[in-house]
């Protein structure tokens, strides 16, 4: 996966929006307002890519176990959060979307019903 197909499957979910928040080189992708993915422009380009993604703190344990290039969060709030890290090339492209998924529907499942609604009916 490279970092158009990364921007492109997070920017084809519904009411996803991309933003810079923190700096020139964080890219965070939002829904509704709420961060489901970030990632370092540079470090990608340095051959260094990974994507902070939210986790249920069950499974992001169990990733953790079964994947080197999954790991706690960087700079992130390490039970909830995986730094999933692309360059290894462990993890197939199908697991990556998979975990962009994961990710998103556990932050839109975090949000008020009245939100959730705004979502189902956009």
């Amino acid at each position: 996966m490279n970092i158009e197909d990364y921007r492109n499957y997070c920017m084809a979910k519904k009411a996803v929006t991309e933003h810079f928040p923190f700096d020139q080189d964080t890219l965070v992708f939002k829904v509704l307002g709420k961060m489901f993915a970030l990632a370092s422009l540079e470090r990608w380009e340095n051959g260094e890519a990974f994507i902070n993604l939210k986790c249920d703190p069950e499974y992001a344990q169990e990733l953790r176990e079964q994947y080197e290039s999954i790991q706690p969060g960087y700079h992130m709030h390490k039970q909830q959060w995986n730094s999933v890290y692309i360059h290894t090339g462990e993890l197939p492209v199908q697991l990556i979307q998979e975990l962009i998924d994961h990710s998103y529907e556990m932050v839109v499942k975090g949000m008020p019903k009245k939100k959730q609604t705004e979502l189902e009916n956009l």
